[in-house]
């Protein structure tokens, strides 16, 4: 008898947490392909030193949700949204990642920056979840991956449209580099901007580092000063940019400063009565916040009267990131990873940040902007291909 109680006290101990498991995985809603809600997740940061590109992807990424979902939501099913703080940690990245697998999402957004967006991606191939980042644009995150996608461009090819730009439209004919050594973001933009400009004949003069943490570059700067180079690569975020264009403009450097779209939102952050120090930089950007496309006016429009401001780049990949999985949900055959990561491959959309297709990589196939700040204001000097 006390056999036969103990082993019918197991087995509802079993059972027991078998129910449990279940309802926790499910505590956000279920993912089945037969769901009546599509759920998304995001990841990014919301607090920490990158936080501020986070919130900026996330107010375009509700933006586009909020106006999906009022017209209807997709097929007739409102997405259901929720984001987590990865702090731009991997680690944190990760473990949202984890939960949000096991509450059956159908597809994640994220990460925002490069590192954590690869920590999930190269741990996502088992679950085979489909992934879009808007704005990871580390190389390897979307290679040898079939179920991760990218909205914005990739380092490398920022370093290859800068060098391009250099030869083509400013006709220049020697380079210097200031990089951040301990950054893959710089070093991937100065690499490929450095192979580049040598295949177009143009000579590299200096190619100077600095760390993380420096921010005096004065001696680095009067290296390449005494080189005089007709353009100087700058490739870094706009912290260091604001820093390093004052130094330069100080130490009286007339070269032309070019960037990757690290440079978006220098004049946030200058000094008032500093905005002169801009002058004659370019930098890549993937969209232009006065561009006369009715898809890019809409967005600005509603975007300032909801946030009270101009959309960053971050926010204008948040929203198209969204509606890219609009259009790949309309088109799936059902709410399957499978078949997502299907219409995924397929998808084309008119965005704010351009014409938007993925190629063999899952990279976007799309235009870049080169803006120039003159009288402390962001133009569009061209769209280059």
């Amino acid at each position: 008898m006390k056999k036969k109680l103990l082993f019918l006290m197991m087995a509802l101990l079993f059972l027991t947490a078998c129910g449990t498991s279940n309802n926790t995985g499910n505590a956000s809603g279920s993912g089945g392909e037969d769901s009546d809600e599509i759920i998304l997740r995001g990841i990014g940061p919301k607090t920490g030193a990158v936080a501020i590109y986070g919130l900026s992807a996330e107010n375009g990424i509700k933006m586009a949700i909020d106006e999906i979902n009022e017209a209807g939501g997709i097929n007739g099913k409102k997405i259901n949204y929720e984001s987590g703080d990865d702090k731009g940690d991997s680690t944190e990245a990760m473990n949202l990642y984890s939960r949000y697998v096991e509450e059956g999402a159908h597809a994640i957004i994220g990460a925002v920056t490069s590192k954590p967006t690869l920590a999930i991606a190269e741990n996502s191939q088992e679950d085979n979840i489909p992934i879009v980042t808007p704005t990871g644009t580390m190389l390897s995150i979307t290679e040898g991956k079939p179920n991760v996608f990218r909205v914005c461009f990739t380092d490398p090819s920022q370093g290859v449209t800068l060098a391009n730009f250099a030869a083509n439209n400013l006709s220049v004919k020697t380079a210097a580099v200031l990089r951040n050594t301990s950054s893959d973001y710089s070093n991937g933009v100065s690499d490929a901007f450095i192979e580049e400009a040598k295949a177009k004949g143009i000579e590299i003069l200096a190619d100077e580092g600095y760390g993380a943490t420096d921010k005096d570059f004065k001696v680095q700067l009067t290296n390449i000063k005494s080189q005089n180079p007709d353009v100087l690569l700058v490739a870094d975020y706009y912290e260091n940019d604001v820093v390093i264009a004052k130094q330069a403009k100080d130490l009286g450097i007339n070269s032309k400063i070019l960037g990757p779209d690290g440079w978006d939102g220098v004049l946030s952050v200058a000094a008032e009565g500093d905005e002169g120090i801009f002058e004659n930089c370019y930098f890549t950007n993937h969209y232009y916040v006065d561009d006369e496309k009715e898809v890019v006016k809409n967005f600005v429009d509603n975007y300032r009267k909801l946030y009270n401001e101009d959309p960053s780049s971050f926010s204008a990949l948040g929203y198209d990131t969204v509606y890219v999985y609009k259009k790949a949900l309309e088109e799936s055959k059902s709410l399957s990873h499978e078949d997502i990561i299907e219409a995924l491959n397929n998808v084309t959309i008119d965005g704010v940040t351009g014409s938007l297709k993925f190629d063999e990589n899952n990279n976007p196939i799309k235009s870049t902007a080169i803006l120039t700040i003159k009288d402390g204001k962001y133009v569009l000097d061209s769209f280059v291909e």
